[in-house]
């Protein structure tokens, strides 16, 4: 499991407008913790297919079918960072280029007002 990996995740249960059920999340926290098995947590970015979260400005970034595997359109909702015991991951579907984790890197740097 490393930084930038795509994964099925279990988003249960979650309240509001938080993104739940079975769908793909992106690995975002360090490679560290994600290779040390000890080390339950795993930070990630929550995936939609939904056109209106798709709109929702800076904190969302398309990515087209197939990008790292992915099996349709899907928008990563950076402004949705949360966090998993790695439990909930079940299996997966592939990873990141470089710039398409850049895009996401900038949208989650937007979503928490961190300036570089």
């Amino acid at each position: 499991m490393k930084r930038g990996d795509i994964y099925w995740a279990i988003l249960s249960p979650r309240s509001g407008s938080e993104q739940s059920g079975r769908r793909p999340v992106i690995i975002l926290s360090h490679d560290a913790f994600n290779q040390t098995h000890a080390w339950r947590s795993i930070i990630v970015v929550p995936l939609s297919t939904s056109t209106t979260q798709a709109r929702r400005g800076p904190t969302v970034v398309a990515l087209s079918a197939g990008t790292g595997g992915l099996p349709g359109e899907s928008c990563a909702l950076c402004h949705q960072i949360t966090t998993l015991d790695r439990a909930k991951l079940t299996e997966k579907i592939g990873t990141l280029s470089a710039e398409s984790m850049t895009l996401v890197e900038q949208a989650l740097l937007a979503a928490v007002d961190i300036r570089r």
